[in-house]
């Protein structure tokens, strides 16, 4: 019985050890990513990608995520992100974010601030048109604890270890009635990080994210949103594209969405068969000031390590005085 214990013991710290030369060697690009990039924007946090939107809305907000993949499997990935944004004067925001990243034995969690300024262009009184800018700097840990192995491994270095480091973000924003345009450049900074004693570790994070939508209302109260984004990453060319249709309708109360995400992989990395692909249901209610919502990402390809999917909640707050409403669809503004 305890030989069986033992060798439980060290096939889980094998199975960890191989799932972090997955992330950190093989799939580099998807596993050194400092923040996730999930489907968050399509549940009302797009402050959590793009740092131009903080302040961007009538109202400041509290948004609270938590994601876990693959609940079949022993201490997989999780994440949990808390931000929070409002408007500081007529043409300034800022805004926080902290987050908390863990798949097995390795983890990492930050925070960031940001800054954002909008400019509104020329327009009637409540027409929305703005061009908006933000950056956003934060301090990031990564720590690895191998104090679960039955046999540590040595090329991973000490039983417990950790490395910090800052990196910064940047983006745009354009909006003109229903017409939204966001530019975003992420993990600007090189980082040389000794934690897992490795130099295939790319130094260079940088990702790319364009996002485009508009708002149409095909009847009264009703509201569809067509958008897309592109993800680009430097070091390697990966390419992602995310198609979206996301459908509001108003009540008395509030606000009812829904909407469908389909994620594809333009280009095959180093060791992969075939492109990546998911596809991302999701809804939610705004009740008065307060937002739930829920996103289930199914993954479609031959070789995957579950079926069971990923599972994320969303939880919202909006406070303070409320600005006056643009004349527009809108709903991220309004």
């Amino acid at each position: 019985m305890v030989e069986q214990k033992q060798n439980n013991s060290l096939l889980k710290s094998h199975f960890w050890i191989l799932i972090l030369c997955t992330f950190f060697n093989i799939g580099e690009s998807r596993g050194q990513e400092i923040i996730p990039t999930y489907s968050d924007y399509l549940t009302d946090n797009l402050f959590l990608l793009h740092p131009s939107l903080a302040g961007a809305a009538v109202n400041n907000q509290l948004r609270l995520t938590a994601r876990q993949q693959w609940f079949d499997i022993d201490d997989a990935p999780g994440l949990q992100t808390l931000t929070i944004n409002g408007r500081l004067g007529n043409k300034e925001g800022i805004g926080a974010i902290l987050f908390n990243d863990r798949n097995g034995n390795f983890s990492k969690s930050g925070a960031y601030g940001a800054f954002a300024y909008h400019l509104r262009l020329p327009a009637g009184d409540l027409q929305l048109h703005r061009l908006s800018f933000g950056i956003s700097a934060g301090v990031i840990q990564h720590r690895l604890d191998q104090s679960g192995f039955t046999q540590p491994d040595p090329l991973l270095g000490q039983e417990k270890a950790s490395v910090s480091y800052a990196n910064m973000d940047v983006g745009m924003s354009y909006f003109n009635k229903d017409l939204y345009i966001h530019a975003t450049a992420k993990n600007l900074l090189p980082v040389t990080r000794e934690l897992f004693n490795s130099h295939n570790i790319a130094t260079n994070q940088r990702r790319y994210f364009l996002t485009a939508g508009y708002i149409i209302s095909p009847a009264y109260d009703w509201y569809l949103e067509p958008s897309a984004m592109l993800q680009l990453v430097e070091d390697t060319s990966e390419k992602l594209a995310d198609v979206n249709l996301k459908a509001y309708r108003n009540f008395e109360f509030g606000q009812i969405w829904a909407g469908l995400s389909y994620r594809q992989g333009l280009d095959k990395m180093e060791g992969d068969t075939e492109n990546l692909r998911y596809l991302t249901p999701f809804a939610g209610v705004e009740y008065r000031k307060f937002l739930v919502g829920y996103t289930f990402s199914r993954q479609f390809n031959e070789v995957v390590l579950s079926n069971s999917g990923f599972h994320q909640i969303t939880l919202g707050y909006n406070f303070g005085a409320p600005r006056t409403r643009y004349h527009c669809g809108c709903p991220a503004i309004n």
